[in-house]
């Protein structure tokens, strides 16, 4: 049986993404009170050295794997390793233009960065990692998604299925989201958005 993810302007689509607000909300706040700030040093950090080179080294990506608790002890760490730090940056000097690009939607400009970024080790399956790249790229455009975002996704009833183009799919759901979020979304970022989904599985129970 092959699941669709559901078109964003249907009219019960657009309840669903109403009723999502009641969760973000409260999400968003318990996140803010119980994470300190300094924890997203890391990700700001690379964000800014991205903004002034426009691509993100080697380094940059070994802190982004901290910030995300990602297990490097792979063969896919070894290889992106192994890579000239010049060989890593060309690719990902293209992915931050992808997601940069003004003409693009939110949804399109993710699908672009996240296709060039397949061409590294690590990169080529999986959405955590690239989505957090790819954030640092484009803080106050993109989203990190991991299994946590995906747990809420699923409770709240916003389909999002595993088949290929994911991350680009899901920054165009956070867009849904947002536009159907009324007063309530009128601060948000897809950042923002994002910490609230997270904090609804992976934080303690928000009353």
């Amino acid at each position: 049986m092959t699941t669709i993810d559901p078109a964003p302007d249907e009219p019960d689509s657009a309840a669903v993404f109403g009723r999502a607000w009641n969760t973000l909300v409260p999400a968003r706040a318990a996140y803010l009170e119980a994470v300190t700030p300094h924890y997203d040093e890391v990700l700001h950090d690379v964000a800014r050295r991205a903004e002034e080179s426009g691509s993100l080294g080697k380094a940059d990506l070994a802190a982004l794997v901290v910030w995300k608790r990602i297990d490097a002890r792979t063969r896919w760490a070894r290889e992106l390793m192994s890579r000239a730090d010049s060989e890593v940056r060309k690719v990902t000097e293209r992915a931050v233009s992808a997601v940069r690009e003004p003409d693009l939607t939110r949804g399109e400009a993710a699908k672009a960065g996240r296709a060039i970024l397949a061409g590294l080790p690590g990169f080529r399956t999986g959405d955590a990692l690239a989505s957090a790249v790819l954030t640092a790229a484009a803080p106050s455009r993109m989203a990190v998604y991991d299994r946590h975002v995906q747990h809420t996704l699923d409770a709240l009833g916003l389909t999002l299925t595993a088949a290929p183009g994911r991350y680009g799919r899901y920054l165009q759901l956070l867009d849904d989201l947002l536009r159907h979020g009324g007063d309530r979304a009128d601060p948000w970022t897809a950042r923002d958005v994002d910490t609230a989904l997270y904090w609804s599985s992976a934080g303690p129970p928000v009353a």
